[in-house]
């Protein structure tokens, strides 16, 4: 079994769309997945609660950060291929706990200087973790030199960058309405192939399987 962990100490830098899209893509690769929130919000569980039958199928559970390690070792009993585990911001030591229980962390970052003012802490965290992450660029401008700019200022703080940049499309925002992803509202579409690419250069980082995409 195989985790991953998305965390950003900042706010809105989309991690619930990210751990979101990334579980999907994972069932849909033909893995058992298993989407864990740690956000009191609940914000991905109440998009799973959204989801129409005939949906790629996806477990998803609300979990105390405390009883993370039991959640984890629960779930590998019960036969899950991966786990995706989506943080709360501001929340030091529930990120922590998340960070050295995965297997591979991903940091989501907007293209602003807020937050890459922001990214200190996180990168702290991940320190202290001991365990790889990447930065992925999320909600990006479409042809802007300021992503440029922002995977320089990432490199010099000491993260590796994904080279597969996330972009604002609109089928983001639409899909998540009815408990969708953009795979399922626009298949082939851009914001589809940006989500399969990270996926795919994940489980590269990580020795995780692709297996044949279901139906």
């Amino acid at each position: 079994m195989q985790t991953l962990a998305l965390i950003s100490q900042k706010g809105g830098a989309g991690k619930s769309t990210l751990a979101i899209h990334l579980a999907v893509e994972a069932a849909a690769h033909g893995q058992r997945t298993l989407l864990l929130d740690l956000d009191p919000q609940g914000s991905a569980v109440t998009w799973a609660d959204r989801r129409q039958p005939g949906a790629i199928d996806i477990d998803a559970a609300i979990e105390v950060p405390a009883r993370l390690e039991a959640a984890l070792k629960a779930a590998q009993a019960e036969g899950y291929d991966q786990v995706v585990i989506d943080t709360a911001p501001h929340s030091d030591q529930a990120a922590l706990r998340a960070a050295r229980l995965a297997d591979f962390v991903l940091v989501p970052l907007r293209c602003s200087i807020l937050d890459i003012n922001a990214m200190t802490a996180t990168h702290e965290l991940c320190e202290m973790a001991r365990r790889p992450a990447t930065v992925v660029l999320n909600a990006a401008p479409v042809r802007s030199r300021v992503v440029f700019e922002t995977v320089c200022a990432m490199v010099a703080l000491g993260f590796t960058v994904c080279g597969t940049t996330i972009h604002e499309r609109v089928a983001f925002r639409h899909a998540l309405i009815d408990g969708r992803v953009a795979r399922e509202f626009e298949p082939n579409g851009r914001a589809a192939n940006e989500i399969t690419m990270l996926y795919i250069k994940t489980c590269l980082r990580v020795d995780m399987q692709t297996r044949k995409e279901v139906a």
